[in-house]
């Protein structure tokens, strides 16, 4: 598959200084889900600060897509390790979730006290409208720079029918997609001799054992803390180890991640009701960072509904930061480990290719994205939100054509949908 690259005297090297102020703002603008997160960041380190070459972005996304937990996070974390290393890697990584935690932590203490806030509701409906105009924006931009040809537009258009007509599993599309791109890439060059370099990148010894004792160490402090604190065998120690344990096994995003979580917490467990997911999740939506940042919310509600001896509040503020936790670190571990491999294998064509493939599989999983999400919030129930469908059409044409700024689309979002409500309520 023909790739191309930005030329390297394009690409701005930032200084740490002027990187962090951009992570900072990212965690506070970071709305829509998935999709939008990585189209904000390549509309920003891409297009407009060029920071990163096009090239390096996809196959930073691609490597991404292939682990475990919150793809949007990894990408961050990935990009801000590429150019200032480990430091780099988590100040993006955390300054991507960290607003989201206090926004959602009270959100949450709000909704556990009070109940549904029909502002939170009204905001939420003015950004859903936004959300859908910045996936629709992604599917043509990470598009346009995806399809290198008739093959790659064959693999989106596979992924997109695989997931939106037969629910394939999403890690079945990513890894199907891969082998056709390595045996498109074999089947061209099968006559050829062609020599695939390998990008220099140093890989220190033993880094992989030193970077897991490190990673071990951080789990256990929380782990043995709350197990001192409360008890082994207490609530706060079980969303501890069953959240660690999801971000080891969860793969498709989100909504994959939440459908696991909800059926053992909910049916199994018994922390929280059917009903208290659904708000958490609408909850979560309502904030930037990664949405899976919805398992914050029902370690929260979880400890306010099971408080014991403990004070309620402080209790679900512990289990709330312990989902958290137990959530991303592990993916600051993935990312740190792999990305230097990953690196050292650019040169590859033939793993280049396989990536390739992963990218037009993203594209078709984005439109697919795009369509449920569209018609959800568009046509609820078969019928037309006119205030929705009007919204996400300007905001799509300040995105896309006018070329705004996603912030102040999204504040315009909100204050909509708080004007609609206090105009026709």
């Amino acid at each position: 598959m023909e790739k191309t690259e930005n030329p390297q005297s394009e690409i701005q090297n930032p200084q740490f200084k002027e990187a962090f102020k951009f992570w900072l703002k990212l965690g506070f603008i970071s709305f829509g889900g998935p999709a939008g997160q990585i189209a904000l960041m390549h509309k920003e380190l891409v297009e407009r600060k060029k920071w990163i070459t096009d090239e390096s972005f996809l196959h930073a996304l691609n490597f991404c897509m292939l682990l475990p937990g919150p793809e949007a996070q990894q990408l961050a974390t990935y990009n801000g390790w590429k150019m200032h290393g480990i430091k780099g890697g988590v100040t993006a990584g955390v300054f991507f979730v960290l607003p989201s935690v206090f926004i959602l932590l009270a959100l949450s203490y709000i909704y556990a006290k009070f109940g549904n806030i029909a502002e939170v509701s009204a905001i939420l409906d003015g950004l859903k409208a936004v959300v859908v105009a910045i996936v629709v924006e992604a599917v043509i931009k990470i598009g346009k720079k995806a399809f290198k040809g008739w093959f790659s537009i064959l693999i989106a258009a596979l992924s997109f029918a695989a997931i939106y007509f037969f629910h394939v599993p999403f890690p079945l599309i990513v890894l199907g997609a891969g082998l056709l791109g390595f045996l498109y890439f074999k089947f061209q060059n099968q006559d050829s001799k062609l020599e695939e370099k390998l990008s220099v990148v140093a890989v220190p010894k033993f880094q992989i054992v030193k970077i897991a004792a490190v990673f071990i160490t951080l789990w256990l402090i929380p782990f043995m803390a709350t197990g001192f604190a409360f008890g082994f065998d207490n609530l706060a120690s079980r969303i501890y180890l069953f959240f660690t344990q999801t971000a080891f096994v969860t793969f498709g995003g989100a909504y994959a991640v939440l459908a696991y979580v909800n059926q053992a917490v909910v049916n199994s467990f018994g922390w929280l009701t059917t009903q208290q997911a659904i708000d958490g999740f609408a909850l979560a939506e309502t904030t930037p960072g990664p949405l899976i940042m919805v398992l914050q919310n029902i370690g929260f509600i979880a400890g306010w509904n099971n408080p014991g001896a403990a004070n309620q509040t402080m209790f679900a503020v512990i289990c709330a930061l312990l989902a958290t936790y137990a959530t991303f670190l592990p993916s600051f571990m993935f990312i740190f480990i792999g990305a230097p491999y990953i690196e050292k294998l650019r040169g590859n064509q033939s793993l280049s290719s396989a990536l390739a493939g992963v990218t037009a599989a993203v594209v078709g999983v984005i439109l697919n994205l795009a369509i449920v999400f569209g018609a959800t919030v568009i046509f609820p129930e078969f019928q037309t939100n006119w205030f929705a469908l009007g919204l996400a059409i300007i905001s799509f044409l300040a995105l896309y054509f006018l070329k705004l700024d996603v912030l102040p689309i999204i504040l315009f979002g909100g204050l909509c949908g708080l004007a609609k409500l206090f105009l026709f309520s």
